[in-house]
């Protein structure tokens, strides 16, 4: 018999105690197991002993801003990232989805967002691609290129390396995921809503065509597919 897959792990980072027990109760209540830390100090600690599916993170810790937690967080796990905070301003919103955020729910909100947000993470994150378990280790390697998202390094056929951006990784990892396969700007951004980052998703695209093409204005590796999308069009292999 198959093992038994246990329900997915949720770190919750929140210093409002009240906050940290209505996301708590609302995950144990749809089957979620989860782990509440108060500081990111505490997070980084419960990172370094197990590691998540999804972090909730909350903007507005005591001890570190939500946002250099988000980028560390980025550089060296993998996990889904969903922000839950108390900041509405776009620059705030937009500046997280850039660092790496897989979403961003404002305060106050419905429980029942809160888990079809977590849903859709899930679904998204965990079983794009079967990779090693150590994200150190795996490389992907197509067209002459290989990645290393552990380290963000991209290393060019003539073995020139070079680091990606947190936002040019993210990319190229959902691209790495599903080669040959046309994608949206919505899954590209991870299925989140398109309209205020539209124009953030082909910034992106042109920065990374950048590294990988010789000739970016007639791209060959990342395909624009007019009214759908981009397609990477090469054979991807991991080890």
């Amino acid at each position: 018999m198959p093992p038994t897959r246990l329900p997915e792990l949720i770190y919750v980072v929140e210093d409002e105690m009240a906050i940290a027990r209505i996301i708590g109760d609302t995950l144990e209540k749809f089957g979620y197991r989860h782990e509440v830390f108060r500081t990111a100090e505490a997070l980084f600690h419960g990172l370094r002993h197990r590691a998540p599916d999804l972090v909730i993170l909350d903007l507005g810790l005591p001890d570190m801003d939500g946002m250099t937690v988000l980028q560390q967080m980025r550089g060296k796990h993998s996990c889904g990232l969903l922000i839950v905070t108390g900041r509405s301003d776009t620059h705030d919103r937009v500046m997280g989805l850039e660092l790496g955020a897989d979403d961003y729910v404002v305060k106050p909100f419905e429980p029942r967002e809160l888990i079809a947000r977590v849903r859709s993470i899930l679904r998204r994150y965990p079983g794009q691609v079967v990779l090693p378990a150590d994200p150190a280790q795996r490389v992907a390697e197509f067209a002459g290129w290989r990645f290393a998202p552990g380290s963000n390094t991209l290393t060019s056929p003539s073995g020139q390396q070079d680091t990606l951006s947190t936002a040019e990784a993210q990319l190229l990892s959902v691209l790495l995921a599903h080669p040959n396969h046309i994608l949206t700007r919505e899954q590209l951004l991870g299925g989140r809503d398109v309209s205020a980052l539209d124009r953030s998703i082909d910034l992106r695209v042109s920065r990374l065509r950048r590294r990988l093409e010789e000739d970016p204005q007639h791209a060959k590796l990342i395909k624009t597919v007019y009214g759908a999308g981009y397609l990477l069009a090469a054979t991807v292999t991991w080890s």
